[in-house]
């Protein structure tokens, strides 16, 4: 495995380097009048549009080594980023299911009597509508 401490400055580095050499060799050529120096104040976005032209092949093709360490060093981070998120989600849904595992065996005992007194207050109103009375105020 390469050393792929600092692989993205690196290849940041050496990209923005290929550009500024073309950039230099463009500008050059236009000042010698050897290519077309722009049409009326476009002279430096057609020199910059034409060292991006110029640079992004090179780059491409010279630093293809540098490229596949920068893909080594960010694709661990993701796989490390994401072991942490799987470690976190895990332990947060075992304290989560022992949390769970606990409330019903603390409400077992106390919901036994809550229910017997809604049991009660539920016949209540089912025997006062069979004789007829109202649970809301007054009859008129």
């Amino acid at each position: 495995m390469t050393d792929t401490k600092h692989a993205t400055i690196r290849y940041t580095g050496m990209r923005v380097g290929i550009f500024v050499a073309c950039l230099a060799v463009v500008t050059g050529l236009g000042y010698l009048g050897l290519i077309p120096a722009g049409i009326g104040t476009s002279n430096p976005l057609w020199l910059i549009a034409l060292a991006i032209l110029i640079s992004s092949p090179i780059s491409f093709i010279v630093l293809s080594r540098q490229r596949e360490a920068m893909s080594e060093q960010v694709g661990g981070a993701v796989v490390r980023t994401r072991q942490r998120l799987h470690a976190n989600r895990t332990m947060e849904d075992d304290v989560d299911d022992a949390a769970r595992a606990d409330v019903p065996a603390q409400n077992g005992a106390a919901d036994a009597a809550p229910q017997a007194d809604r049991d009660e207050t539920a016949a209540a109103p089912a025997e006062g509508s069979a004789t007829g009375a109202t649970t809301g105020g007054k009859r008129g």
